[in-house]
């Protein structure tokens, strides 16, 4: 299981290249608030501060930074993270944990001032105020219809902010929605077979299951891609918050289900939904691969003997994959991003076959943490 000479040295060249990549993007980026998003028809497209993707601009910014030492990174993080302050307080939708976390989470960690910490305890406040007992869960998206209270498998991610609002503070509450939210989902959000449904639909007054459907899948029946690489990763950072060994074996049958799953191609970057109608002319979704790249390299470590080594191999084969010509833009191009060929919204005919900033900031995670898994092997 020792990681290959010839990947870490791309990994090395693709941390130098996101530095050199990341510095151009910057140049692109309008002033003041913009947070970059994707890059489609030679043009640089861009989000504000309340969009679910606004904390992954930041975010690759600082883990390239953390990867290199380069404070100009930190420092045009720090930048647009003026702008993203006020999202402490957003309380309209579930993505307050992607936008806060995986923003003032990884400056907190670089530099643990006290009012960083306090952004993040307010936004995990913001967070919680969407929980529904009754249901379970937090609720991911605002409906018309007030008898609908939908749940997406996304919302996994969010988790993360909450157990450590709980460290941080003493205040259990946080850690107990967040426990109580990945329970609701293990229930009802996964087939027989540990596939996902995009999105459960409950009752607000009872918590009874009203639906199951898919919004950026194929099909209702189908396997969307990124959706899966969510409750992946997502189950394996509750195993890894709670040591709750449940967590862990759902994120193992995850990991089982996507491995193994006849329609994974052989270089491991999904198609944008397993049941695509046509595949293998299908496009692939590079964003799906990078998340699930990171979570395998943590799931790994939690496993022992042939089960950690192939969910280990299968990681390295994605990040050898993302470090060809294929995947990875040449310095100047693609907008300032690192990876190509990912696909946002398929049937919203939205963000297909582009670069997104939420497959960089996975693709840089799990470069990290493939290297700190090399020291830790040592």
């Amino acid at each position: 299981m020792a990681p290959k000479k010839q990947l870490l040295n791309a990994v090395q060249r693709n941390l130098k290249d996101g530095v050199q990549q990341y510095k151009y993007l910057m140049t692109l980026l309008p002033p003041p608030d913009n947070f970059a998003k994707s890059y489609e028809n030679n043009k640089l497209i861009t989000a504000k501060s309340d969009d679910w993707i606004s904390g992954f601009y930041p975010g690759t910014l600082l883990y390239l930074y953390k990867a290199t030492g380069d404070t100009v990174l930190k420092n045009e993080a720090q930048r647009i993270m003026l702008s993203l302050a006020k999202e402490q307080y957003n309380t309209t939708n579930h993505d307050v944990g992607f936008m806060m976390y995986n923003s003032f989470g990884n400056l907190y960690k670089a530099d643990p001032k006290p009012e960083y910490k306090q952004i993040l305890i307010n936004s995990a406040k913001s967070l919680s105020t969407r929980f529904n007992a009754k249901v379970g869960s937090i609720k991911s998206w605002d409906s018309k219809d007030p008898s609908d209270f939908l749940v997406i498998i996304d919302n996994m991610m969010n988790l993360e902010l909450l157990c450590w609002a709980t460290r941080a503070t003493g205040d259990s509450s946080y850690y107990k929605i967040a426990v109580t939210h990945a329970n609701t989902a293990m229930k009802n959000h996964f087939r027989p077979d540990y596939s996902s449904f995009h999105l459960v639909n409950y009752n607000p007054e009872t918590g009874k299951v009203k639906q199951k459907k898919t919004v950026q899948g194929f099909a209702d029946s189908s396997s969307w891609a990124r959706g899966q690489a969510w409750g992946l990763y997502g189950f394996t950072m509750m195993y890894r918050e709670t040591g709750d060994q449940k967590y862990l074996e759902q994120a193992n049958r995850i990991a089982s289900y996507i491995l193994n799953h006849p329609h994974l191609p052989e270089d491991k970057i999904p198609y944008w939904d397993y049941h695509a109608s046509n595949i293998p002319n299908a496009y692939r979704d590079a964003s799906a691969a990078a998340i699930m790249a990171s979570a395998l390299i943590e799931l790994s470590g939690y496993n022992k003997d042939d089960l950690s080594k192939k969910q280990f191999i299968a990681a390295e084969r994605i990040l050898l994959t993302f470090s060809g010509d294929e995947y990875k833009a040449r310095p100047g191009t693609n907008g300032g991003f690192l990876l190509k060929h990912s696909v946002g919204h398929f049937p919203a005919k939205s963000q297909i076959d582009v670069p997104l900033s939420y497959a960089d900031y996975y693709f840089v995670e799990a470069m990290l943490r493939y290297n700190k898994t090399l020291e830790f092997r040592k």
